[in-house]
């Protein structure tokens, strides 16, 4: 199946890494962890709330450390939070224990999906559109900086992008003489 022991999705907010994460998992038979759904699972709190108690440095420690518990499994699909390539150590971890997958979205669909969104304590800002303008500045060549394959998140719908998405790992693995 996956030539790497993990299929690791990664890219900004809104552009449908849980989504199409859920959608790769059922398609391979492997296991789904959305990287922020499992930090509140185990502490029983919502991100949102971790941020206004330990600010962004105390939910990215969280963060790292189940990255690095997470890289130790073999065979999953690993939806991981936007910020989660600001570490360089996450960076390398998540490149050398999976196949990295990058979903790239432009600030417009990112506004247009996130519209309602009042849950994601970076999107907080009087001018949304600068924010995740300055965040893509940032983090766009993190991404692109470990992805071993780039997919652009476009207006398809989720079962057909990620179908899509399926078929194009399913050849790049057979080219490699993986059995898909």
């Amino acid at each position: 199946m996956n030539p790497s022991p993990n299929l690791i999705l990664v890219g900004p907010m809104g552009a449908g890494k849980s989504t199409i994460g859920r959608r790769l998992a059922a398609h391979f038979a492997l296991p789904f962890v959305d990287l922020d759904e499992e930090i509140e699972r185990r502490n029983g709190v919502s991100v949102a709330l971790i941020f206004e108690l330990e600010g962004e440095a105390g939910f990215r420690q969280r963060e790292s450390r189940l990255i690095e518990e997470l890289c130790r499994r073999d065979g999953i699909v690993l939806a991981t939070g936007g910020g989660a390539v600001l570490s360089e150590s996450n960076r390398r971890l998540l490149h050398a224990h999976g196949f990295v997958l990058y979903l790239a979205t432009s600030v417009a669909q990112q506004l247009a999906r996130l519209a309602r969104d009042s849950k994601r304590p970076l999107l907080q800002a009087a001018d949304r559109r600068e924010r995740l303008e300055a965040m893509a500045q940032l983090r766009n060549p993190l991404y692109e900086e470990i992805a071993d394959l780039t997919v652009p998140a476009s207006n398809l719908a989720v079962s057909h992008a990620a179908q899509l998405i399926a078929t194009q790992l399913q050849a790049r693995w057979q080219r490699c003489g993986v059995a898909a």
